[in-house]
């Protein structure tokens, strides 16, 4: 398992990875944080695009605690985005539960075509802007990219079946409890809630749970 430390933001980690060669950011201070590659919202077609097929990534800057929002109304728009997760230990209630947070809280990546109709990103809910320099935005390079997916290494996850009982451990749910009903792709999950005495079905990451 790697442990990461912590100590620049998510724009200065993509402008030097290359010699760096130890650890991302989160912009917070010094942490150490279990990284995996079940613990990284990620969705793309092809994977780490190239700027010479029309594509580049860019800096998305979120608004404050709405890093989960603006994933979800990106992919529902159907946008290429990549926001890495971690695994911290806290203490909730004097138990110690390990809980998925971003990596780089208050920003993610996004891959736009050159071409792209850039428009709806500024009414996105829970997207505050892209970042760049001037009023234009910077992309940034896709080995940048690549380097931090090859980084994070893939983790076990217990096998799910349908009616397993589930805690939440991150987003706007978080400590509730669930029940799992199906996968909705690969890293995400479609869960049963009991809220104001009535059923509810939602979708969230897959690392955003952990089976009881």
């Amino acid at each position: 398992m790697n442990y990461w430390v912590c100590e620049r933001s998510p724009w200065e980690f993509t402008q030097g990875l290359e010699s760096i060669g130890k650890a991302p950011c989160n912009g917070q201070g010094r942490i150490r944080s279990k990284v995996t590659r079940n613990n990284m919202n990620i969705c793309t077609a092809n994977g780490a695009s190239s700027m010479r097929e029309g594509k580049a990534w860019y800096l998305v800057q979120c608004k404050p605690r709405q890093d989960e929002r603006a994933e979800e109304n990106l992919g529902r728009q159907g946008y290429e985005y990549f926001r890495p997760l971690c695994r911290r230990e806290r203490l909730v209630r004097g138990a110690l539960q390990v809980q998925s947070e971003s990596l780089f809280p208050g920003y993610l990546f996004i891959q736009l075509a050159a071409d792209a109709n850039w428009a709806p990103l500024r009414s996105t809910r829970g997207v505050s802007r892209l970042v760049g320099f001037g009023g234009m935005p910077m992309p940034i390079a896709d080995e940048l990219i690549a380097e931090l997916q090859r980084r994070v290494q893939p983790a076990p996850q217990p096998a799910l079946q349908p009616g397993d009982r589930v805690c939440i451990t991150s987003g706007s749910f978080a400590e509730l409890d669930a029940i799992f009903l199906a996968m909705d792709g690969e890293e995400r999950v479609v869960l049963l809630m009991s809220l104001l005495h009535r059923k509810h079905r939602l979708s969230m990451p897959l690392a955003n749970i952990r089976k009881y």
